[in-house]
């Protein structure tokens, strides 16, 4: 009796160990509560995909209507949107970082940072907002600014900045085009390691039970100790620049690549070990769109002007949908339905299973600024402002 109960309680600690390792990615709240939206990709795994939407399905996104739009003259808004604890922050090209009033579209501040834009996504920590600038001055690429105010508390120089980045545990992650993944004290910024790899780093690290995940424009793709910055593995693609960001889900690494001979690709590599699982060629790209993740499918855009959805586990395409321009826009996935901005000036709803058209919106386009969906409000950055769509009288 004694070994059967000391075998249910060692089965009780794995249970609960691995529930605890797939936390940081997927913690289900209560579903009447509030949830965030608080970097790119929605979470660490960088799946693109939030499983705590309940407003918004394939059966009232249809009736999507505008719920505001904040404008600014000549103003881009270029990166994707962070939402915390009812704001909603995003940057800007020229310059730029913003806060705004979730509920009414209303500026609570600015952080200038003219002449240089903003492409990094914000991430949102402990009430603190990191992101990179495009280009480099003396005063600093990389900002961390106090969240309700927009006072700087940091900014550290490391080269361009399109990477977004990811904390974990008090420690910033993110690229540069100075060839290296970073890993900063979040409180400080100081520099607690740095990998160099073969090419600027403009992929988003996704942070998972302790390794960081990234792609470089060398065409490599890089599993790397979290604490400690050492190697554990790579796969070369033979080629494709990867401007991809990784999304891990179910132990496999899903990324997407650049042309080459004028082809994109999506690559599914084992998380453990960087085996090829399989690899999907489509018609043209050079791997802007991240790839999102949610319930055996992988949704992807692409420069011959196609978002793909492609079974997880095979690579098989399930469906593809044409719209009138490139999608460097990276896919979010929310209740059955996908969300991307299309190079065509308009962003689409479309159902996860099929494919089939269910609403879009002229926002005038952008570069590839991906949604954001969450509490029943999609949100998304374009040449023509900030926009928020909700369903009437929610």
């Amino acid at each position: 009796m004694k070994t059967t109960a000391n075998y249910l309680l060692l089965l009780l600690l794995v249970i609960v160990s691995t529930a605890t390792a797939q936390q940081q990615c997927n913690s289900a709240p209560p579903r009447t509560s509030v949830v965030d939206w608080p970097e790119f990709r929605f979470d660490l795994c960088h799946t693109g995909y939030n499983p705590y939407e309940f407003v918004l399905s394939p059966a009232t996104v249809g009736n999507l209507g505008l719920k505001w739009q904040f404008t600014e003259e000549n103003v881009n808004f270029g990166s994707s949107p962070a939402v915390v604890n009812g704001v909603v922050y995003i940057g800007a090209y020229p310059s730029d970082m913003y806060a705004l009033n979730a509920a009414t579209g209303a500026l609570l501040w600015d952080y200038s940072t003219y002449p240089l834009p903003v492409q990094s996504a914000p991430a949102v920590a402990n009430g603190v907002v990191y992101f990179g600038i495009t280009y480099i001055r003396g005063d600093g690429a990389f900002y961390a600014l106090n969240a309700s105010t927009g006072t700087l508390i940091w900014q550290r120089g490391m080269g361009l900045v399109s990477s977004s980045p990811a904390i974990v545990n008090g420690v910033v992650y993110v690229g540069s085009d100075d060839s290296n993944v970073y890993a900063l004290n979040a409180s400080t910024g100081a520099v607690l390691w740095q990998y160099t790899t073969g090419g600027a780093v403009d992929s988003s690290p996704a942070v998972v039970n302790g390794v960081v995940y990234v792609g470089s424009e060398n065409g490599n793709v890089y599993a790397l100790n979290a604490n400690t910055g050492a190697f554990r593995w790579q796969y070369a693609t033979g080629g494709d620049g990867l401007y991809s960001s990784p999304a891990l889900s179910n132990g496999v690494l899903y990324i997407g690549g650049g042309y080459i001979h004028g082809n994109g690709h999506v690559y599914a590599l084992n998380a453990s070990t960087g085996a090829l699982l399989w690899q999907y060629t489509t018609g043209s790209g050079d791997g802007a769109s991240s790839p999102a993740v949610a319930n055996g499918v992988v949704y992807i855009g692409s420069r011959d002007d196609n978002l793909y959805a492609l079974d997880a586990g095979t690579g098989a395409l399930l469906w593809n949908y044409t719209t009138g321009n490139w999608v460097d826009s990276s896919p979010a996935v929310a209740n059955g339905v996908v969300y991307v901005e299309a190079d065509d000036g308009n962003v689409y709803a479309l159902n996860a299973s099929t494919g089939a058209l269910l609403w879009s919106y002229p926002t005038g386009g952008g570069l590839t600024p991906s949604p954001t969906v969450t509490n029943g409000v999609m949100y998304v950055g374009s040449f023509n402002g900030l926009f928020a769509f909700d369903l009437p009288h929610h």
